[in-house]
């Protein structure tokens, strides 16, 4: 039996902390004392350290890095115990072979497309039994909309017929009966945008009724950015379903402290009976793939007819004005400032000098206009291009971590040259920056934020808590030394004063050192599955 003995213990509800022994059997947790000593065959000294949950991370992009890197030190170092994927309406399951090829292809930005990797799922339940061979932390999967809609529909931006329509509604349930948690949108995103909202309410009334909740990425965190969360809350209503809003954030100059409009529409919904939580990042810029920014008409038929479209001379001054003059759906309605656009991945050689720079910067460099150095790297890198958008306001960010629904999600891309540095750094740059140093936010009720409020939204009973009994997904860290070291330019680095993590009573970060455990399963949706690995 191992003993955590004398740890500050945060358990995870946002009650002040208290001093207490904690005993770990059987990948649980066996007994708390307060008040006595606990004796086991190995004893781990936590005087002066912080015992938590294991945090759990609400919108992770490791859907293939889970698997292709088992170390997952990203993750794993920073004190994350459960990533829920699938997010943003677009993953690789269900899936048929064409579908899957084309979401390789469309998704490399984001997950890379690793030579030799192993695709050996199509179905939910097949993704989530590949990661139950063995992962370094749990994982939870949302079934995504976009990649429904193109299994069903494909890529026309229409309605769907009423066979197609019935056929996505049983694809979802069949997802949430294999252990999905609920269904994500992209909503930016191609052919996930395509769908109108009472489209989404459709699909949303069978995630309700199999225990399920809805995250969307709604159509705009620009112009529009208001509507776009109130459409979302009309979807909530509309099919009694909860809602959880992903990287719930408001971007763009047009938005500049706005955020007590965001936290109102959730607030009055909350009143009015509406169950809604929602994520943040702890970071300015956003990540995403490049080629994102297009008008969505531009992607309709699929990569290669947008490939088509950009290598025309009249569709691409086209694309040019909606980006630049008006304002494209897929960059938030806003126009495109080329300045705060920077290409932070690329897949071939020739354009690794891009990295690190704006697209206004790399085309000063090559003496062209910023719109044809976008659209020939998209070309010439076949869309598998990700950029760092930098459009965020500090004000905005604090005011939505304090609201008492909010939980924790790094949104972090692991591959590329230079990723975002939140797939590293967003759980100890919570605690060190907006605890430790601004107290935006209490310890207790940070903690509360990374772990409980996140093992609610999922239904998780055995999770989220340090409670006798449940899971012994467990972190230590020092509060006065824990602190993110990942930067912009140096983005996989990792964090400071996180000396052990313990995913099912496993450490996988011992006196700080990464072991070779991967104790990881994937947690499936038991309202359906009757299972909760």
């Amino acid at each position: 039996m191992l003993v955590v003995r004398g740890a500050q213990v945060a358990d995870g509800t946002g009650a002040d902390l208290f001093r207490a022994d904690v005993a770990v059997s059987e990948g649980r947790i066996a007994e708390i004392a307060r008040h006595e000593r606990l004796t086991g065959t190995r004893v781990i000294d936590a005087d002066g350290l912080v015992l938590a949950p294991g945090f759990i991370d609400m919108h992770s992009h490791s859907d293939l890095q889970v698997l292709a890197e088992p170390s997952h030190e990203a993750k794993v170092c920073q004190g994350v115990t459960l990533e829920v994927l699938g997010q943003d309406g677009l993953s690789y399951a269900p899936a048929d072979d064409a579908v899957l090829a084309q979401l390789r292809r469309q998704l490399a930005g984001w997950n890379d497309n690793p030579a030799g990797f192993d695709w050996n799922w199509r179905s939910v339940a097949e993704y989530l039994d590949r990661l139950d061979q063995g992962i370094a932390v749990n994982a939870a999967y949302l079934v995504p909309q976009g990649t429904v809609r193109m299994m069903c529909v494909g890529w026309d931006d229409r309605p769907p017929t009423p066979s197609e329509m019935d056929a996505m509604k049983e694809l979802v349930a069949r997802s949430l009966r294999e252990g999905a948690v609920g269904m994500s949108s992209g909503l930016t995103y191609t052919p996930g945008m395509y769908a109108d909202t009472a489209e989404l309410v459709e699909l949303c009334r069978v995630v309700a009724e199999h225990g399920g909740y809805y995250s969307p990425h709604h159509r705009s965190y620009g112009a529009g950015a208001v509507e776009a969360y109130a459409e979302m809350v009309d979807v909530s209503r509309g099919s009694g379903c909860p809602l959880h809003l992903a990287h719930a954030t408001m971007n763009f100059p047009v938005n500049k402290g706005r955020a007590g409009e965001l936290l109102s529409i959730v607030d009055e919904a909350i009143a009015e009976g509406c169950d809604i939580s929602l994520d943040t990042y702890p970071y300015l810029p956003g990540a995403t793939y490049l080629s994102a920014l297009l008008p969505s008409w531009v992607s309709e038929g699929g990569q290669d007819a947008a490939l088509a479209r950009l290598s025309d001379v009249d569709t691409r001054e086209r694309i040019r004005v909606e980006l630049e003059e008006t304002g494209s759906d897929g960059c938030h309605g806003v126009p495109v400032d080329w300045t705060t656009i920077e290409i932070n991945g690329t897949r071939r050689e020739e354009n690794a000098h891009l990295v690190g720079h704006s697209v206004a910067e790399s085309a000063r460099a090559a003496g062209c206009a910023p719109s044809e150095l976008y659209f020939d790297t998209l070309i010439s890198e076949r869309m598998g291009t990700s950029c760092l958008m930098h459009v965020g306001h500090e004000e905005n960010v604090r005011a939505i971590m304090r609201h008492p629904a909010h939980t924790v999600g790094s949104d972090g891309l692991l591959v590329g040259e230079r990723p975002h540095p939140r797939a590293w750094g967003t759980f100890p740059r919570y605690l060190a920056r907006y605890v430790r140093e601004l107290g935006v936010l209490s310890l207790a009720e940070c903690v509360a934020h990374m772990t409980g409020n996140a093992a609610r939204r999922l239904r998780l009973p055995d999770r989220g808590l340090v409670r006798e009994g449940y899971r012994a997904d467990l972190v230590l860290f020092d509060p006065g030394k824990v602190a993110d070291t990942a930067t912009f330019d140096r983005p996989r680095s990792r964090p400071a004063g996180i000396p052990y993590v313990f995913v099912n009573g496993v450490a996988v970060v011992d006196d700080g050192t990464r072991t070779s455990a991967l104790p990881g399963r994937a947690v499936r949706n038991s309202h359906t599955s009757g299972v909760v690995a």
